[in-house]
């Protein structure tokens, strides 16, 4: 492994923070987007049309 040295509690930690952070947004925005296809199908379907896909 690469010597960080004195400061490798750091820098691995905010590596942990980021990618955590970053795997929380992903989920976020696929649950979102899930939501609001499910919401457009049911919008269009009220509306007489045939969803795309």
């Amino acid at each position: 492994m690469i010597d960080l040295g004195p400061y490798g509690f750091y820098v691995l930690s905010a590596y942990g923070v980021t990618l955590t952070l970053i795997a929380a947004l992903v989920l976020q925005s696929v649950r979102r987007s899930e939501k609001v296809r499910i919401e457009l199908e049911a919008l269009e379907a009220r509306r007489g049309r045939t969803p795309r896909g």
